[in-house]
């Protein structure tokens, strides 16, 4: 699940200005600005669930398979920037439109907006968990924040607190209609996710020195329930994290941009597994799809609690600020689909208005009602971001409007297509399979 501004293909009629300045600095990017630019686009929510699968694939597994993932991002991503500097177009939807005309500009589009509109529904879902916690599927439950202070009340329901959050934090936050009036709660953010991952760190490290963790697996666990196919499960978990590829800028120079993404992936690799293995030992078997839900076990001490909750909230206020960013991407990439011909959508209030609050209804409802972020990244991880990560460039090296790839690179595009296939007919057929055997 991604942060910041969506590629500029993702056609955002709401930002002439910013597009403006991004074109006049772009001589004067450094590749420590595209460094923090990929990097924040890759350390999204999806970090909350990679704890949940090293339950699953144990802890060398799960290194194998971050660093497969990572390789192939790094693959899809040089094809994308191949043909950033061949043809006509800097953007995704660009390059999708010059190899595959209309559709293909129109398939890059549906993805990004089915992708934005999963990150907005876990974004609720999390902070939902850390206001008024959740359930495990062995039937443990986890009280929230709220619980714990105020114990269980009618208005710190789930229903109830996420209501008060969209109505008198959300809403206020998406009605701003120019992107630049966020660029404080963004930068505060990225702060918030700092203290969340370092704070988590210590906490593990703390554990380990007086001998508290759990016990850890190395490989999967095939006695207890685990089939092979559930390996695959975990898979779209890591490529939500790890495709940023409507995210990246491309005001870079491709060689300053190779050297970004490198970087950023080995940096993003290092935190991937740090938190998996960190947060694996604080919490072992007992680890929930949302780590947070975890953070509320009993403390040994007053600081403990205080340490808690400060985890909790530091990552809940992050999404709460972050939430609007990606609110503004949908939104302006839904209206470009709808309604590609109209006036642009600042100066419409009728539409601005519609189109903002029915998303934000639609959100609200569909947190309330699936309370789970395990199953929006299985879906969204399987398919939309998949395709904008593996599937789409692939196509478009197979495709060679330009005639620059190499036999090498049709191979390599075959096999991630293959790779790509497989991997999400098995992982969404083994989640059908699940849930018919949970509801059965």
């Amino acid at each position: 699940m991604k942060q910041g501004k969506k590629d500029a293909g993702v056609l955002n009629p709401l930002l002439p200005e910013v597009r403006s300045l991004e074109n006049q600095c772009a001589e004067g990017a450094t590749i420590s600005s595209a460094v923090c630019n990929v990097s924040t686009s890759m350390i999204g929510a999806g970090i909350m669930s990679v704890p949940a699968t090293l339950k699953v694939l144990g802890i060398i597994p799960a290194f194998i398979v971050i660093m497969i993932v990572a390789f192939l991002v790094d693959v899809t991503v040089e094809f994308l920037l191949r043909y950033t500097n061949s043809g006509n177009s800097t953007t995704y939807a660009g390059i999708m439109a010059e190899s595959f005309g209309p559709f293909g500009s129109l398939a890059v589009q549906i993805c990004v907006a089915i992708s934005n509109l999963g990150c907005l529904i876990v974004y609720l879902i999390i902070i939902g968990d850390v206001l008024c916690g959740n359930q495990s599927a062995e039937g443990t439950l986890h009280l929230g924040i709220l619980q714990e202070w105020f114990g269980v009340q009618w208005w710190n329901s789930r229903t109830n607190a996420l209501l008060f959050i969209v109505l008198f934090v959300m809403l206020p936050l998406v009605l701003l209609r120019r992107v630049e009036s966020l660029k404080h709660s963004s930068a505060i953010s990225i702060l918030l996710a700092v203290v969340f991952v370092a704070i988590s760190s210590v906490m593990a490290i703390c554990a380990m020195w007086q001998g508290k963790t759990q016990k850890l697996r190395l490989i999967p666990d095939f006695a207890n329930h685990t089939s092979i196919f559930d390996l695959f499960t975990t898979i779209p978990v890591f490529v939500t994290g790890f495709a940023f590829h409507v995210n990246g800028n491309r005001a870079w120079k491709p060689s300053d941009m190779r050297s970004a993404v490198h970087i950023s992936l080995v940096l993003c690799v290092a935190i991937y597994f740090a938190i998996g293995f960190f947060g694996y030992l604080l919490f072992g078997d007992s680890i929930m799809a949302d780590i947070l839900v975890n953070f509320d076990q009993n403390s040994d001490s007053a600081m403990g609690s205080l340490i808690n909750d400060t985890v909790r909230l530091s990552y809940a206020i992050h999404l709460i600020l972050v939430f609007p960013v990606m609110n503004f991407s949908l939104r302006a990439n839904l209206d470009e689909l709808l309604f590609p011909k109209k006036l642009l959508l600042a100066r419409d209030t009728p539409r601005f208005l519609s189109l903002t609050c029915g998303l934000l209804v639609l959100t609200y409802l569909t947190a309330i009602a699936i309370p789970n972020i395990w199953y929006f990244f299985q879906f969204v991880g399987s398919t939309t971001i998949l395709c904008l990560a593996f599937i789409f460039p692939s196509s478009i090296i197979l495709r060679d409007v330009h005639g620059i790839s190499t036999r090498r690179d049709r191979i390599m595009a075959i096999l991630v297509v293959i790779l790509a296939v497989v991997t999400s007919l098995i992982a969404i057929s083994t989640n059908l399979y699940s849930s018919i055997g949970h509801k059965s």
